[in-house]
């Protein structure tokens, strides 16, 4: 199998790494858009900016140039994986138009909005910019905790991969699935595609409670009831209950809650020690995914009617409209309901 990874950040540089690491005999080629950026990961054979340390194998092949160049003509790969930001990936599904090879996108989170000024303002599922970008592909997400160092150096990691056909997940687990990456199987692309954005806008509630000296009674209170937020929220957009206790829900929540390698939970440590949103997005040098969603997950979630005071509290603190204290309040300052509601 040809795999084709495009976007050479880090998940998408430690993909390829692990897919050269699996036995199956897999062709794999790392495609980054700019020349100078391939060239370097060519002639140092590592990933500097993202991955310093961990070399890249013999057999990873490293390209760069437009995206166009790489799909001129047939045959160029049996399985493509998008591994840009949310922000690329509806530039790349339109020039992907026509591919025959499965499809799969690493990024998690919502698109922003492109009109600001409509009657519906907020960003888009990857599935749903896909649907409008592309909608002939087959396609899907590969998904789930994982935390790109670990990956690329070869420690156990479960993934999901998702999608409504066969074939790509199919493809998915074929391509990854090896002694140290275990790939499931999942139909449920909105379910799974909701845990991963939400989790990210959580681990910052989640750091900002341990920045505070909270304890771990408040950790695992916050870790739980933001996932029921996630669910309620996921099964309004079309995901399945089960979906948010798997994987790519309860697993990817813990995981980006909880790790210290978790640049969403970094933003709320950061917050609670006084720092300024802008602070606390320049020092951490890479996109905190959580800031940028967590606006479109409250806004989407009043669409469809469902309620998300954790998410309510956490984009007010992004917002400026209250302190981390007054944060805290506000969740607990709540009328008492049941639990299950």
């Amino acid at each position: 199998m040809k795999i084709v990874v495009i976007g050479a950040g880090a998940f998408g540089t430690a993909l390829a790494v692990s897919a050269c690491r699996n036995q199956a005999g897999h062709a794999v080629e790392l495609w980054a858009r700019d020349e100078v950026q391939a060239a370097a990961l060519q002639a140092e054979r590592q990933n500097a900016r993202y991955l310093p340390g961990i070399p890249l194998p013999h057999a990873l092949k490293v390209r760069g140039g437009p995206i166009a160049t790489l799909v001129a003509g047939g045959g160029w790969a049996d399985l493509v994986v998008v591994a840009t930001p949310m922000a690329g990936l509806r530039e790349i599904l339109t020039i992907l138009r026509g591919s025959s090879a499965p499809i799969a996108w690493l990024c998690k989170g919502f698109e922003p909005a492109r009109d600001p000024a409509a009657a519906r303002p907020f960003g888009l599922l990857p599935h749903e910019v896909q649907r409008q970008a592309a909608p002939e592909l087959l396609a899907g997400a590969l998904s789930g905790p994982s935390f790109a160092q670990e990956v690329a150096r070869g420690q156990p990691t479960a993934l999901v991969a998702t999608s409504r056909h066969a074939g790509v997940r199919d493809a998915l687990v074929a391509a990854f699935h090896g002694l140290t990456l275990r790939v499931y199987a999942n139909d449920d692309l909105p379910g799974v595609e909701v845990g991963g954005a939400v989790k990210n806008v959580l681990a910052i509630a989640t750091g900002l409670a341990d920045g505070m000296n909270l304890g771990l009674n408040a950790r695992a209170a916050l870790i739980t009831r933001g996932l029921a937020e996630m669910s309620r929220f996921g099964q309004a957009l079309g995901g399945r209950a089960e979906t948010f206790m798997g994987l790519s829900g309860l697993g990817d929540l813990v995981l980006t809650a909880t790790g210290d390698l978790s640049r969403n939970r970094r933003v709320g440590l950061l917050l609670a020690e006084g720092k300024t949103l802008e602070e606390a997005v320049q020092s951490l040098g890479h996109v905190a995914e959580g800031v940028y969603c967590a606006r479109t997950v409250l806004e989407r979630a009043r669409h469809v009617g469902v309620e998300m005071p954790i998410t309510e509290s956490v984009v007010a603190l992004l917002n400026g409209e209250l302190k981390p204290v007054e944060a805290l309040v506000a969740l607990m300052g709540r009328d008492p309901k049941g639990e299950l509601l």
